[in-house]
């Protein structure tokens, strides 16, 4: 029989650093899901990942206060800042641009992002990628 799911909670949390302090506690607390046992669980399943990249996760809350949850890709905005090797956005990306990027760095980000996107085709990845970039202030060399 399929549990009844109770809460669906999407948070972002750093790859290998959930733990009960904001924002991990107070959500998973407010629906009485055991903490520590999600923050172990999340820690092991992002251990692969680059420490500290993003990695947004959907976490489903059953009535048994048991529980699931999805990891998603890192977000665009995340990958184009490491692949431009910049902190942060632009604050006026038409007239400030704060980093570079290659057609193929862009492709690859596209690539990896795929699954989460709502799209089969991969040039209409690219092209949200591309867009994501644009409002960024990151330029891409063709």
């Amino acid at each position: 029989m399929a549990k009844n799911v109770v809460a669906k909670i999407k948070i972002q949390i750093p790859a290998g650093q959930a733990n009960p302090a904001p924002p991990v506690g107070p959500a998973l607390g407010e629906k009485k899901v055991n903490i520590m046992d999600f923050c172990k669980r999340f820690n092991e399943a992002t251990k692969n990942e680059e420490p500290g990249l993003i990695i947004p996760v959907e976490i489903f809350v059953y009535q048994d206060r048991t529980f699931d949850f999805k990891l998603k890709r890192p977000p665009v905005p995340v990958l184009l800042k490491r692949a431009a090797g910049v902190d942060k956005c632009s604050s006026d990306p038409k007239r400030e641009k704060v980093g570079v990027v290659s057609m193929e760095q862009v492709r690859k980000i596209a690539e990896r992002k795929l699954p989460d996107l709502n799209t089969d085709n991969l040039d209409a990845a690219v092209e949200m990628v591309l867009g994501t970039a644009r409002n960024a202030g990151i330029e891409v060399k063709r």
